[in-house]
């Protein structure tokens, strides 16, 4: 790899919303941690996968629990037909 440039396979979004769906009930700060951003970050990635209607955010209590509405396209035009289900059941454990 080229030194001082890193790239990744999944954008931020994807791992944050893997993240979500991995561990639904986690705070910001620990999806934030467990995908390597910062905590503002991780907030504004995910108050984008909530307004592009990717992500649901519940508020249950003091904390918040997050749904992955997984029949929502792939936003890659390439990808358009496929479901965001798909790419979940490919990169999560088999429960």
């Amino acid at each position: 790899m080229a030194e001082g440039r890193t790239w990744a396979f999944v954008t931020s979004h994807g791992a944050v919303l893997i993240e979500v769906a991995r561990r639904p009930d986690a705070t910001v700060r620990e999806i934030a941690e467990r995908v390597g951003l910062t905590e503002r970050q991780a907030h504004r990635v995910l108050s984008d996968l909530v307004k592009e209607d990717y992500v649901m955010r519940e508020r249950v209590g003091r904390r918040n629990h997050y749904r992955v509405h997984q029949d929502r396209p792939m936003r890659h035009a390439i990808f358009a037909d496929r479901q965001i289900g798909e790419l979940l059941a490919s990169l999560l454990p088999k429960p």
